[in-house]
């Protein structure tokens, strides 16, 4: 996944999740994989409003190549693609689930993601979906819970580090953009 998939630390965000559900639900070769094998990713609660998170996540996503699908029921169209109200209007495969809603409704959006067949729930970072999580999971899903998916696209691809963060990733590699 680009230069800055060497060997890496961990991050340890600032999270509410016990160690055990940070190693079944944070889990780095999980993330990576997802992040390299998803081309279509349905963004639940994707915004028309450029401040919010899921527009800035969306808009870099889709300028690392991937396929955006806006779920919001308040219909209309974003990034050249219909919104669907929900995930089980979707009428196409999917490769992942961005989910950018409250935890209480997590679940509902879990249900649809199982329904649909598609193999991979993400639930953003600060969403403590523990229960819909754990059923995703049991279902058989890939799940991540409490990341970021631009924070660890631009972790993995080694370009997080340009906009000043620390990724605790350590290489010799020089990073390429868009690679």
């Amino acid at each position: 996944m680009g230069p800055g998939s060497g060997p890496a630390c961990d991050i340890v965000l600032n999270t509410a999740l016990t160690d055990e559900e940070r190693r079944r639900f944070q889990d780095t070769a999980t993330i990576r994989r997802l992040l390299a094998a998803s081309r279509t990713i349905a963004v639940v609660g994707l915004s028309t409003d450029e401040q919010k998170p899921s527009q800035f996540v969306a808009t870099y996503l889709r300028r690392h190549g991937y396929r955006i699908v806006p779920v919001t029921p308040r219909g209309g169209a974003m990034f050249g693609e219909p919104a669907w109200p929900d995930v089980a209007s979707i009428p196409f495969p999917v490769d992942l689930v961005d989910v950018f809603r409250p935890a209480e409704e997590c679940m509902a959006v879990t249900e649809q993601t199982i329904a649909a067949r598609i193999p991979a729930i993400w639930y953003q970072l600060r969403i403590p979906a523990i229960a819909a999580a754990e059923r995703a999971a049991a279902a058989g899903l890939a799940v991540v819970l409490d990341r970021c998916t631009k924070m660890e696209h631009g972790r993995w691809t080694g370009t997080l580090h340009w906009n000043g963060m620390n990724t605790e990733i350590i290489s010799a590699r020089k990073p390429r953009l868009g690679g």
